[in-house]
């Protein structure tokens, strides 16, 4: 069976892995995170550096951890998009050197395809029919999937402004917690007590889009309350009620998805889903509405490359048309398919 090298480097991580046949063989993984946290976000330039820095030699340490060797690999497949513009860059070009100096076909991934595809490697080939709950610092979204490597993605939901990750790194700001504040907030809000604060569950109205997802609102609610607040806020309870909100808000959408189009699998990735309060909630109201969920381990649902090998995994097991070499990074690419290339582009 084929040996795929993955390529991630959309954000500030830089990722490798190395699949064959829906197994994860070998990764690597490097974060450029304390170079930006001094800026309370991503820096573009920063994270460009950290790739072209880090690159060659997570692909090292990943095929030494698969025990292989790089001309064993049949195929690269590299993040076209979406993503930081100079960061995408960087990993695309290399996976298109790695390609050129191997001879082996390249195939430009979608993110967020991703995201959806590492599953695979835990828990097997996914069902004919899910939802996917998207959730990360830069994408809420809830699809309807299919066979990845084959049918088109079908958007059932989107954030029209923060994401949800987005807006924990705003709130940890807001509570003078550190850069990232994804990781800070799941863990500061275990102290706290999640009904201590009522705020709001964005865009759950009667009028609004049943999928759709809004956390700026939410985050300006929490910026109010810790401002009109007599005193040092209580960081835990505000840390536990705001992440409620999100968790709440989340799952209810993503199992009403399920009922409606009749899924019986819900797939909960990204970075968020590694938060402890989403997963449970999921876990809760997947269970009482008899729907199967499956949700990568922590590790595989932040930025990795594994992610972007499965996806190549799929896409050579099923034969599809390779990239060609003139592909170039599409920083703002919308999810229609798990590849990119002239032809959804």
């Amino acid at each position: 069976m084929p040996l795929i090298l993955g390529i991630e480097t959309s954000c500030d991580e830089t990722g490798v892995g190395l699949v064959r046949d829906g197994v994860l063989l070998g990764d690597a993984l490097a974060s450029s995170v304390a170079e930006h946290a001094r800026f309370g976000g991503v820096v573009p330039e920063i994270a460009a550096r950290a790739h072209l820095e880090a690159l060659t030699p997570m692909v090292d340490q990943a095929l030494a951890a698969a025990g292989v060797r790089l001309r064993d690999v049949d195929a690269v497949a590299a993040t076209a998009g979406p993503g930081l513009a100079t960061a995408v860059q960087v990993g695309l070009a290399a996976g298109k050197a790695y390609a050129v100096a191997l001879d082996v076909p390249l195939y430009g991934v979608h993110h967020l395809a991703g995201h959806a595809a590492v599953d695979v490697l835990e828990h097997g080939p996914l069902p004919p029919r899910c939802v996917a709950l998207v959730v990360s610092g830069g994408h809420t979204s809830l699809l309807l999937l299919g066979d990845l490597a084959r049918d088109p993605v079908v958007h059932l939901g989107d954030t029209v402004d923060d994401a949800a990750g987005e807006a924990f790194d705003k709130v940890a700001r807001l509570l003078g917690l550190p850069y990232p504040g994804g990781p800070v907030i799941d863990r500061v809000a275990r102290d706290g007590d999640p009904r201590a604060i009522a705020f709001p569950r964005p865009m759950t109205g009667p009028r609004d889009p049943a999928y759709g997802f809004s956390f700026s609102g939410l985050k300006t609610a929490v910026a109010r309350w810790v401002e009109g607040h007599d005193g040092p806020p209580p960081v835990a309870d505000v840390a536990a009620s705001f992440q409620e909100a999100v968790a709440d808000t989340l799952t209810r959408k993503a199992v009403a998805a399920c009922r409606e189009y009749a899924a019986d699998t819900l797939l909960l990735v990204g970075g968020v889903a590694a938060n402890s309060r989403v997963r449970g909630l999921a876990e809760e109201r997947c269970a009482a509405a008899g729907v199967r969920l499956r949700v990568p381990a922590p590790r595989l649902c932040t930025d990795n490359g594994a992610m972007i090998a499965a996806v190549g995994d799929l896409l050579v097991r099923a034969g599809a048309a390779p990239a060609p070499l003139t592909l170039g990074a599409r920083p703002s690419a919308v999810l229609t398919h798990a590849w990119i290339g002239p032809e959804n582009t």
